[in-house]
Formats: structure tokens, sequence, C-alpha cells
């Protein structure tokens, strides 16, 4: 049995040998990691990927964070899963964790089966040193970025449709934020979704290794080497660029220029509420654009048998009846648990 003193990375040299063979990162880039923490949020495609990818690698302290449970469909590239975690109705964060333990138990791993919003990102921030993005919609992204920000801690963000990913980095203070490159989210039912578009295994794990690359390079104390550009690959297409980013710093960008969090007060952002007696949740959305309600009645018709009239659009995909209306407020039917709603909402109607 060891001793209580002994050098916890002298006993771990086997697992991570040929990692720190790699000179860049070294024995002390080794130490580092093993110092560190990194927050995980969303444990579906990317985060999944993510999550394996920092574990295997020695990142000391992971928090995975995850609104959702598992269903059969996640299984085409959702990496950390199987069978019978979907049989037993499993939430995603808790399912990454069983599975993590087993592959490096010297580290510690923290399952958080959450929605994440304004209440609780800056207590799930705590301690963190670096943040990534696995989650699969703008308004959570652009809650992030607040509070990345306002922390001053560095995130990564990401995002994939059919076989097109991107990725980009965010140092706070150093570099542009999302805002100042995307200023506000895309309208609802304007985007496709995975669900609507389909995607690829293969692009997911593309882009969760290199969003695990850059947070590498973070928590071994290399920021230095992180990518300055906005990165875009189409594996269909065989194409991969990179866009520099560096003049993209707008002064009065409302989030990094302003410092005006209103993602992370929660003035931005969807506002819930359960519907008493009609097994429903309301979202709504103050201040988004409104909704191109033809639009969305043809993205939604890819996934479910839809209707719609000048006020709205209604839309039956599997137990859910999903009506959207043209301020973007929504209620979701089949549901009274408003993070299952979210997702719900995520998934079909998008950001």
């Amino acid at each position: 049995m060891a001793s209580a003193d002994a050098n916890p990375l002298d006993l771990q040299s086997s697992r991570y040998a040929r990692q720190m063979r790699y000179a860049p990162l070294g024995v002390e880039g080794q130490r580092k990691l093993l110092a560190s923490t990194a927050l995980v949020v969303g444990c579906g495609a990317l985060g999944s990927v993510i999550a394996n990818t920092l574990a295997r690698a020695g990142v000391g302290k992971l928090r995975l964070v995850d609104r959702d449970f598992l269903e059969l469909n996640n299984l085409q590239r959702q990496v950390l899963y199987d069978e019978d975690d979907v049989a037993a109705g499993l939430p995603k964060a808790i399912a990454a964790k069983n599975r993590l333990v087993k592959i490096n138990s010297s580290i510690e791993i923290d399952a958080v089966v959450a929605d994440v919003d304004h209440t609780n990102i800056e207590h799930l921030l705590d301690g963190v040193d670096c943040l990534v993005d696995g989650t699969d919609n703008f308004e959570t992204r652009f809650l992030l970025n607040d509070a990345a920000v306002k922390l001053g801690i560095p995130w990564i963000y990401g995002g994939c449709l059919g076989a097109e990913g991107q990725t980009l980095t965010i140092l706070p203070g150093q570099t542009p934020c999302l805002r100042c490159l995307i200023p506000e989210p895309p309208p609802p039912g304007t985007t496709p979704t995975c669900d609507s578009a389909g995607i690829l295994a293969t692009i997911i794990n593309v882009v969760a290794s290199l969003e695990s690359n850059e947070a590498l390079k973070i928590l071994s104390g290399h920021s230095e080497a992180i990518s300055r550009s906005w990165t875009v690959i189409d594996l269909w297409d065989n194409t991969l660029r990179q866009i520099k980013i560096d003049s993209a710093h707008v002064a009065d960008c409302p989030c990094c220029g302003k410092r005006e969090f209103t993602w992370l007060s929660g003035e931005r952002g969807s506002h819930t509420a359960v519907l008493c007696g009609r097994n429903s949740v309301q979202l709504s959305f103050p201040g988004r654009a409104a909704v191109a309600l033809d639009q969305l009645e043809a993205k939604l018709a890819a996934v479910g048998q839809v209707t719609r009239n000048k006020y709205l659009v209604r839309a039956a995909i599997g137990p859910y009846n999903v009506t959207v209306f043209p301020d973007g407020r929504a209620v979701i039917g089949g549901t009274e648990d408003i993070a299952e709603a979210r997702s719900v909402y995520a998934k079909y109607v998008g950001n």
C-alpha cells in the first residue's frame, strides 16, 4: 500500500508515460493537469467525448453537468454509453461518471444532474480552471460566455451539425468573446438541429478532440499555444477553414466590453412555468426576435405531424406536443419536468 505522502505523479507515471514524453507537455504539464479542475457542460455527443478524453489525460477533477436522460438514438455518437445505460434510464451525467471511474479511478469526478441556468452557473464554476462546451443551444452558450467573462475563466465553444463542426477558444481579456463574434443568437426555428438535419458521429469526434486539446493546453499551463482562430470543418466536403479572430474584438461588446451580463442576470434567456393540470411546461424568451412560423413549420415537418395557422405552429413529436408562438413562447406538452421541456425545445425548435 502506498504511503499517504507518496507523489501521485510517480504512482501513475506508467498511466501517463506516453503523454509526458511529448516535450511541450512534459512532467510539469502533467503535474498541472493533475492539479486542475474542468467543467464540462453537457454530457451528450461532444461532452461524452470531451469527458472521456480529459479523464484519460489525468485532469485531476472533472465536474460533469447535464439535464438529460439517455435514449437509444444517443448511442450512435455518444461514446461513453451502452444499451445497459439506456435500459436503466440513467441520467447522462451519472452514466458518464459510472463509466469514467472505471477508466481512471485516481481522479475526482463530480456528476451533477441539473439544467444549467443563471441561478446555478456561477456555483458550478466555483474552483474551475477551464470550461468546455458540450451543449446543443446558443441560449446556454451565451450564458456560459457571460459567466466565463465575468469570472475570467477560459472556455471553449464547440458545435456540430450534419458533417460540419466548429470550435473557438475564448480567453477573457485576451481574445474576443462569443458575443463579439455572434452578437445575438439566431431566431428560434431558423437554424436546423441534429434531430431535424441529422449528424455524423465522425464530426463529433473531431470537434470534441479539438476542444479537449485546447483544454489540455490551458490546464497544463500552455495558453500561449491555444488556437487564435475560429476553426470550421466539413468532413463530407473535406474542407477546413481557420478564420483569424484577433481583429474581431468589439470595443463596445455588451459582454466583454461593457460587462453587461444580461444572460447571467436572467434578463435574457428562457423563463419557465409548469401549467397546472395540463402536463405541460411553458417556456418564454423575453427580448428574443420573432419566430418565422413558416420556416419553423418546414423544419418540424421532418420530425413530426405539424399544423400551422397565423397564430402558432403545433407539432406532435413522439410523446410531446410542441406549440410555438410568434413571440418565441412555447408550450411543451407531455411533461411537467422543466429540464425535459427545455431539452425538447432545444432538440426540435433550436435557438
